[in-house]
C-alpha cells in the first residue's frame, strides 16, 4: 500500500463513475483522495483510466461501490482494502468512509462521531472546549491524528501518543491525516500513554486533550492514577478536555459520572460536563 499521496477510494468516489457509465458518458468527476480534491477521470468500456495511465476495471469499481464500510487503495491497477490486524493487541484497524474525512474503526468501534456530524466537526468541538489552544499541548491518543492536526494550527507544539503502530499504518494511508506526518509542530510518540506521561516533567504542558478509545479497549486511560499524572504534567490553570462518549446513552452517563468523580479525587477543579463535545472539561 502506498502512503497518503496515493489513490484511495470509497463508495462515495466510486458511485459517480458508475452513474456516468450508465449515462454513457466518457468522463466523470470524482475524488482520488477521499474527497480532499476532485479530478476528471476518463471512462471506456473496460473501466476508468486514472492519472498516470493506471486503470480501474469496472468490476473493481463495483466492488468499491458495494462496500459502504471500507476504503480501498489502488496501486498498479490493483485494489486493496485499508485494513490491518495488530497481532500485539489483537485488534483490527480499518478506515470507515464518510462524506468528508473518514474515521477509523478499531475492532468495529468508530473513533469519531459520525451520526449527524462528521469527524472534522467532531474534532473541532473538542478543541473549542479548551480554546484558545496555545503553547505546548498533550494529545494522549493519536489515532488518525485529527486532534493533533487541529490543535497544531494554533499551538506551539503538540505531543501526541499512540499505543499501537498499526493505527499509524492506517493513518499513513489516509489523505486527511497528511499533516500528522508533515507538520513540524507535531511530535509523535509510540508507546503506553500512562508510562510515557509518567516520564514527562511536572508542568510540561499548557493544555491536555484526552481522547481515549472506549473504556472497553483502554480502561487504564480512565483510571484515577492516569488522571493524577495528567494533573501533574499540566501547568497551573491549564485546561483538560476528556472525551467520553454520548452522555445520553446508559453507558455514557455511567462512565461520565465515574470520570467526574475520579477527576475530582485526582485534584482537578472547575469540572463541567460538555455534552456538545461528548466529554468533560476540567482545569488544574
Amino acid at each position: 500500500m502506498k502512503g497518503p499521496n496515493g489513490i484511495i477510494l470509497s463508495h462515495f468516489q466510486a458511485e459517480p463513475l458508475l452513474l456516468a457509465r450508465r449515462q454513457s458518458q466518457r468522463e466523470a468527476s470524482t475524488s482520488l483522495d477521499l474527497g480532499l480534491s476532485h479530478v476528471e477521470v476518463a471512462l471506456d468500456g473496460e473501466g476508468a483510466v486514472l492519472p498516470g495511465g493506471r486503470r480501474l476495471a469496472w468490476p473493481d469499481v463495483e466492488r468499491i461501490a458495494g462496500d459502504e464500510n471500507a476504503c480501498f487503495t489502488v496501486e498498479d491497477s490493483r485494489l486493496e482494502k485499508v485494513q490491518f490486524y495488530s497481532e500485539e493487541f489483537g485488534r483490527v484497524y480499518s478506515l470507515l468512509p464518510t462524506k468528508g474525512a473518514p474515521t477509523m474503526l478499531v475492532s468495529g468501534i468508530a473513533m469519531h462521531r459520525i451520526k449527524g456530524i462528521d469527524p472534522q466537526e467532531d474534532t473541532r468541538r473538542k478543541i473549542r472546549v479548551v480554546a484558545p489552544v496555545r503553547g505546548r499541548v498533550l494529545d494522549t491518543a493519536t489515532g488518525l491524528g485529527y486532534t493533533a492536526i487541529e490543535a497544531a494550527k494554533t499551538a506551539a507544539e503538540v505531543v501526541t501518543i499512540e499505543l499501537d503502530p498499526t493505527a499509524l499504518a492506517v493513518a499513513r494511508l489516509n489523505p486527511w491525516s497528511r499533516a500528522l506526518f508533515e507538520s513540524p509542530k507535531i511530535r509523535q510518540l509510540i508507546g503506553d500513554a500512562l508510562e510515557m506521561v509518567r516520564a514527562f516533567p511536572d508542568g510540561s504542558f499548557d493544555c491536555v486533550i484526552h481522547d481515549p478509545p472506549a473504556m472497553s479497549l483502554a480502561g487504564e486511560l480512565y483510571s484515577g492514577a492516569f488522571y493524577a499524572q495528567l494533573l501533574r504534567v499540566l501547568k497551573p490553570g491549564g485546561p483538560l478536555f476528556h472525551y467520553i462518549g454520548d452522555p445520553e446513552s446508559r453507558s455514557g452517563a455511567t462512565t461520565t459520572a465515574g470520570v467526574i468523580r475520579r477527576l475530582e479525587e485526582a485534584g482537578f477543579r472547575d469540572i463541567a460536563r460538555r455534552p456538545e463535545a461528548f466529554g468533560v472539561a476540567a482545569r488544574k
